[in-house]
C-alpha cells in the first residue's frame, strides 16, 4: 500500500503498472486471494451498479420520504429525444447518476463509492464510458480497481466522509476517483489520472455538505450528477495535455483543512446551508412533522 500520489506514481512507473494493476496487486498481497478471486469480487460490484443505474432511467422510482423521484426516468426519456444541448454522453451519465441516488435513497442496493450519498458518480462515468467506448466489464472493472486506488489515498490522507469534510469529500473524492479512472480507460498516463484528480478536487473545494431534513436527498441527488459531469470534462480536459499546476497530494491536504474549517452546521448536520432555508425547513416538516 502507498501512502500517496508521489509514492503511487513512483511504484507504477518502477514496475511498468497502470494505477488498476497496482491495485489489483495490492489487494492481491492484502488479502492473499487469487488475483481471479479479486476480479470476480469487483465485477459483483460492477454488476449492481449496472442494476442501480439501470433501475431509476427504466422507471420512476421514489425515495421513502417523497423528496426525490423519478428524476432519473425523466432524464433518461429526455435523452431520447434527442434536444441535449451537452450531448448524449452528459445526459446519459446525469441520468444514471440520479438512478443510482434514487434507489439509494427508496432503500434499494447501490455500491457506496466511497459513500452512500456520492454512490451515483463513479457508475455513472464508467458505464457511460463503457457504453461511448465500446469497453468490457472486464474493463471498467479494471476501472474500478483504478478508483479505489484514488479513493483509498484521499482516505488515508484526507477524508471521504461529509460529516467530517463536507461533500466536497464525498463527491468530491467520488467525482476525483471517477476522472483518474475514465483517464486510465482512455489510455492516460498514472501522472495523468492524478492530474485529473487533482483538478476535480480544485473545483470542488468548499463543497459544504447541508442535506435537507438530514436525509441524503436533497441536494445530494443533484450533486451526483454534477461529480459525474465534472469527471467526465475533466477527463477530456487532461486527454487534451491539460495537467494539474497543483500536485494531486497537495490537493487532498488542501481539501482536508477546508473541510476541518467548515463549521459544523456545514458538514451534515442540516443545520445550515440549504437545510435551514425557508423551503428547506418546510420539506423538513412535510417529512417529520412538526417536532
Amino acid at each position: 500500500m502507498v501512502r500517496n500520489g508521489e509514492e503511487l506514481i513512483s511504484l507504477c512507473k518502477k514496475n511498468n503498472w497502470t494505477i488498476s494493476e497496482f491495485a489489483i496487486q495490492s489487494e492481491m498481497e492484502r488479502s492473499e486471494a487469487t488475483r481471479e478471486a479479486i476480479l470476480d469480487e469487483m465485477m459483483k460490484s460492477l454488476t449492481v451498479m449496472i442494476e442501480a443505474t439501470t433501475e431509476g432511467c427504466e422507471k420512476e422510482v421514489h425515495s421513502v420520504s417523497g423528496l426525490i423521484g423519478g428524476d432519473g426516468y425523466r432524464l433518461q426519456n429526455y435523452l431520447k429525444q434527442g434536444k441535449s444541448l451537452t450531448g448524449d454522453v452528459m445526459v446519459s451519465a446525469m441520468a444514471k447518476a440520479i438512478s443510482c441516488a434514487e434507489v439509494n435513497a427508496s432503500m434499494g442496493r447501490i455500491v457506496a463509492c466511497p459513500t452512500a450519498g456520492s454512490c451515483g458518480i463513479l457508475p455513472a462515468v464508467l458505464l457511460t464510458v463503457g457504453e461511448k467506448l465500446q469497453l468490457s466489464n472486464e474493463k471498467l472493472v479494471e476501472g474500478l480497481f483504478a478508483a479505489a486506488a484514488i479513493g483509498s489515498i484521499i482516505a488515508q490522507n484526507a477524508t471521504v466522509a461529509g460529516a467530517e469534510g463536507g461533500c466536497q469529500a464525498e463527491c468530491g473524492a467520488a467525482a476525483a476517483m471517477s476522472a483518474a479512472a475514465v483517464v486510465e480507460l482512455m489510455g492516460g498516463t498514472p501522472e495523468m489520472s492524478l492530474d485529473a484528480a487533482a483538478i476535480v478536487i480544485k473545483n470542488i473545494l468548499g463543497l459544504v455538505c447541508d442535506p435537507i431534513a438530514g436525509l441524503v436527498e436533497v441536494p445530494c441527488a443533484k450533486r451526483n450528477f454534477a461529480g459525474a459531469v465534472s469527471a467526465l470534462t475533466t477527463a477530456d480536459l487532461v486527454m487534451a495535455g491539460v495537467n494539474s499546476k497543483i500536485p494531486f497530494d497537495d490537493t487532498v491536504d488542501a481539501m482536508y483543512r477546508v473541510g476541518k474549517s467548515l463549521p459544523s452546521e456545514l458538514r451534515e448536520t442540516a443545520q445550515g446551508g440549504l437545510a435551514v432555508t425557508k423551503t428547506g425547513i418546510e420539506l423538513k416538516k412535510k417529512v417529520f412533522g412538526d417536532q
